[in-house]
């Protein structure tokens, strides 16, 4: 049976607790989707690149990550359990035909992988009381569908109501002489579930970032990039202590 999450590093209190809701592209074998099994090696799957990049970060002391270890298209750990999309029937142009599921087999889902992943983010918050929760994703360069525009940041920020920590976020990483977006390729305000109730609405400090696929594909991108995520994070902290 999948647990529905996995946890790297030793917990710390008032250290950074790295979130990666779409860390993996695993599909329970007894959970048919109804698409062609290379399209979980795409971005509609899961967050390229993250997952090891938390890993990496989390060898550090005071970084501690927990990710999810289901594909988004089983579940999607980033939305609000009442949401339709939180079960996706369709994902950038592809259909999830075996999405078209019951109630009651959505509850199921639910009640395998989102609660008690969601429970367990909220106890390490609660035990840990972090001076930073960093969410972590990942975005693809273009999307599938037609006409679609290319995505030339290289990693977004984004965030909610709260923006201390974000712009902090930004300031750092363009010092690391990255091409940033602020609230780019999507605004925080309108996707921000896990965010929200993990943080925000609990006055907790936090950042999401977004790193583009193609920077974190392979070994060395992912290693480069968590040491400039140490470095942006170890700075934010300072700035928020």
């Amino acid at each position: 049976m999948t647990e529905p999450y996995t946890i790297c590093g030793i917990p710390q209190e008032r250290g950074v607790l790295i979130v990666v809701d779409h860390a993996s592209n695993h599909v329970p074998s007894d959970i048919d989707l109804g698409i062609n099994p290379a399209l979980l090696e795409e971005h509609i799957a899961y967050d390229i690149g993250v997952a090891n990049v938390a890993r990496y970060m989390s060898e550090t002391p005071g970084y501690l990550s927990i990710l999810g270890t289901v594909s988004r298209l089983v579940t999607d750990l980033n939305r609000f359990p009442g949401e339709d999309g939180v079960i996706p029937k369709q994902s950038d142009g592809v259909e999830i035909s075996g999405n078209a599921i019951t109630q009651a087999e959505k509850e199921d889902r639910l009640n395998r992988f989102f609660h008690p992943y969601h429970d367990r983010v909220a106890g390490l918050i609660r035990d840990l009381d972090p001076i930073l929760t960093l969410f972590l994703h990942s975005f693809t360069p273009k999307l599938r569908i037609e006409n679609a525009e290319d995505r030339p940041w290289e990693v977004g920020v984004l965030y909610n109501e709260y923006e201390a920590a974000s712009r902090l976020a930004i300031q750092f990483l363009e010092q690391e002489e990255l091409v940033v977006g602020d609230q780019q390729p999507y605004s925080g305000k309108d996707l921000h579930a896990t965010m929200k109730r993990q943080a925000e609405d609990i006055g907790k400090a936090y950042t999401e970032i977004e790193i583009r696929q193609d920077m974190v594909a392979e070994e060395t991108g992912q290693r480069r990039f968590a040491e400039i995520l140490l470095r942006t994070c170890d700075k934010m902290r300072t700035g928020l202590a």
